[in-house]
């Protein structure tokens, strides 16, 4: 049995300043599709200042963005390939 090792590449960048996060993530996968997401976070004026945990919900947001995409995309390629509708699971 043969494997194959396959990696795909994720850049995340943030842009912040005292009370919001903005993250723009961006997969590029193998046969050259570049899927994009958006997340945006805000902090409460009462919380402390934690950039890291800002980071963390809006960079899961954007995320979260690109793996509907990928299903959406995944789903399209099965129901070509096979000539019917296939049933997405819901996130």
């Amino acid at each position: 049995m043969m494997h194959t090792t396959v990696g795909w590449h994720v850049e995340l960048e943030f842009m912040e300043d005292e009370q919001h996060t903005k993250a723009a993530a961006m997969v590029r996968l193998p046969d050259g599709t570049e899927v994009r997401g958006h997340g945006h976070a805000s902090r409460h004026q009462t919380d402390s200042n934690q950039p890291r945990v800002g980071e963390e919900i809006a960079g899961a947001r954007a995320l979260d963005q690109i793996a509907r995409q990928l299903l959406s995309k995944a789903h399209g390629e099965i129901d070509q390939a096979s000539g019917r509708t296939s049933h997405p699971i819901h996130m």
